[in-house]
């Protein structure tokens, strides 16, 4: 008999543990369509059924739990083999995902000392935008969510606010005093939060009507156009710190919008176990959290 395919299998497995296609597909970053597709095929080759499909619910046969029993066992054996593989034989390999900006704005500036931390250790470093979840594919992630995921070690760094900002040469050439003169400016809009200057207004007790506004669907390119003097953008505070700090950008009022957010950083329980794992959160907690850092599991070497 061939054996089905191992993706099919780990999405089985995690559509199966979740009952939910969506779920399934956002851990796994593909389309819903694409894991229900995936689990017919399996059904296929197998030749058995293993979900029950209603209008609104999504259930197990008795083979489809048999099934998953089996395959939670065989992907926990082979985790450890590989891992006592990769141990024993290879270097070190922590999978890190982080949203683009997160990366640009404070990771690639410390990177240099994270590598001289771990020494022995290999970061693979995946940027994904708008990173909600963690994903199955990560050891360690850093997300914006309002609402963490109760079943993860679940580690606060700092909470998320935007400030407007603009170039020191466009500040010079139209002064803001007021937040009526705003409105002599271009608004520069992150698409992701295409409501954030109506939100940062109304906590003023006022309406800005801006001169014309242009957006940008990421808030690294948002940064930016306001670096060159575009127009006034509304960005994360702690995300620009750098920034403030090089005099690219400057704030031009101290008001931020508050928004319920913070960056978290996330790690599987299981994955917390080990030491390179452990290493890794510990210093990002260090250098960018707001809670006590892990404390890293010391190696034969130290």
């Amino acid at each position: 008999m061939r054996l089905p395919s191992l993706k099919f299998l780990k999405t089985f497995q995690i559509a199966a543990t979740r009952l939910s296609f969506k779920a399934a597909a956002e851990d796994l970053f593909i389309t819903p369509s694409a894991v229900s597709h995936q689990i017919k095929t399996l059904e296929e080759q197998l030749g058995v059924t293993l979900f029950e499909r209603g209008a609104h619910s999504l259930s197990l046969t008795e083979a489809g739990r048999r099934y998953l029993q089996h395959l939670d066992a065989l992907f926990a054996r082979l985790e450890t083999v590989t891992e006592q593989l990769r141990l024993r034989y290879g270097r070190g390999v922590v999978r890190l995902h982080v949203t683009p900006f997160f990366a640009t704005e404070m990771l690639l500036p410390k990177l240099g000392e994270l590598l001289q931390s771990q020494p022995d250790t290999d970061i693979h470093i995946n940027t994904v935008q708008a990173l909600e979840s963690h994903p199955s594919d990560a050891d360690v992630s850093i997300v914006v969510n309002a609402a963490p995921d109760d079943r993860l070690k679940c580690y606060k760094l700092f909470s998320q606010a935007f400030v407007p900002v603009c170039s020191p040469q466009l500040l010079a050439q139209k002064p803001i005093a007021r937040v009526d003169d705003l409105e002599r400016h271009t608004l520069i809009v992150h698409q992701a939060r295409s409501d954030g200057w109506d939100r940062w207004a109304e906590a003023l007790g006022t309406k800005l009507q801006p001169r014309n506004v242009v957006r940008f669907d990421t808030m690294s390119a948002a940064a930016q156009a306001a670096e060159h003097g575009v127009g006034v953008a509304l960005v994360s505070s702690r995300l620009c710190e750098d920034r403030f700090h090089e005099g690219t950008l400057v704030r031009v009022f101290e008001t931020e919008l508050a928004t319920g957010e913070s960056y978290f950083l996330l790690i599987r329980p299981e994955d917390a176990e080990r030491p390179d794992v452990r290493a890794l959160a510990h210093w990002l907690l260090r250098e960018f959290g707001e809670q006590t850092p892990i404390t890293p599991v010391p190696t034969a070497a130290t």
